[in-house]
Parts: C-alpha cells; structure tokens; sequence
C-alpha cells in the first residue's frame, strides 16, 4: 500500500488549551491545530510551532522539508473527532479547496470512470441520475469541459462545484461504499 502524504492542509480549529480527555488519548500537552489536507481530504491533528498564530480557514505547509507554523503531525483523525468549531468550518474550507483547485474538478467530470457494469461514478455526485449521467458523457465526449462554469453551461447540473462539495463532505463522514475524492477510508471506531 502506498502512503500518501499531505503537502498542504487548511486550518479548521486551534486549541491553545486541549480538554485532558483529548490530550490524555493522544498523549500530547500542547496546542492542537485541527486541520484538512488540500489533496487527498485528510483529517488531521498537527502540533504547531511556538508562538505560531492561526486563522481559521488558512492555509500552511506541513509537508516533508522546512515547516513555518507547524512542528509536526499528531495523527489522523475521524469527522467525529473534529470539534464543533472544526465541523461548522469544514463546508467553508472544503468549498475553497475546490475553488482553488478547479481544473483538478473539472478533470474528474472529463475523465470519471465507470464503477459497475450498472453505475458510473459520477452518479454518486447529489442530483446526477441516469439521464443528467448520459447528457455530461455525451458533452464531454463531443469536448471536454473547461471549467465549473462551461460544465453548467452544456449540462443541466445547476452547480457542479457545490455538487462536488457535498460528494466530499458525505466522503468525509466515512459512511459511503464508494470514495472519489477522499483517498483513505475513515477507520470504523
């Protein structure tokens, strides 16, 4: 198995002063960074450099090399580990995630395979059905899409980017059969 690391993730909650509960399990006394990988959605615990500020919603390296903010990464965490404040973010962060990384999006609608004989990928996107299935391969097959904007434009997906959103939100909650854009499947607890 291949071990994918995160480069950049995105800050969804600082807690300068973790409940004992939280630190006893993890064994760490110090502040918590509560975080989501830019690449591959990873929930993640990191351990942030002294005097090191955050904003919820920015974005720091925490990839192999010369770390600015963040000492290191604790561990991997659950969507139900998240504290309320990292799940009431989570929409928000995701949403710019995929913003700012649109052509990575718009490549998955040009190039999303089948799964079964009976069900394509992109059937797993919320308001995707058989016929909406059909119009996007018969569009993409005349010529690839561009971007969110051309995908709503030739199709009758009303909002692609919030369609993808969704899709990696339900992905994170770890109860799905089937994930596209999370690259690891949530540990059961």
């Amino acid at each position: 198995m291949i071990r994918r690391y995160e480069e950049y993730a995105y800050v969804l909650d600082y807690l300068p002063f973790p409940p004992p509960s939280l630190t006893m399990k993890i064994k760490w006394r110090g502040p918590i960074v509560q975080a989501i990988g830019e690449e591959y959605f990873m929930l993640l615990e990191l351990a942030p450099k002294p005097d090191a500020s955050f904003s919820l919603g920015e974005r720091v390296f925490i990839g192999k090399g010369e770390r600015e903010k963040i000492d290191h990464v604790i561990r991997r965490i659950t969507y139900d580990e998240l504290t309320p404040t990292a799940k009431d973010e989570l929409p928000r962060v995701v949403e710019k995630i995929v913003e700012s990384n649109e052509a990575r999006f718009v490549r998955f609608f040009n190039e999303a395979p089948p799964l079964t004989t009976r069900m394509h990928s992109l059937e797993l996107l919320r308001g995707v059905g058989k016929k909406l299935l059909w119009e996007i391969l018969r569009e993409r097959e005349r010529k690839p899409f561009e971007s969110f904007e051309d995908i709503r434009k030739r199709t009758r997906l009303s909002d692609p980017k919030k369609a993808i959103v969704e899709r990696i939100l339900e992905e994170l909650q770890g109860e799905e059969k089937y994930y596209l854009f999370v690259k690891w499947k949530q540990r059961r607890v």
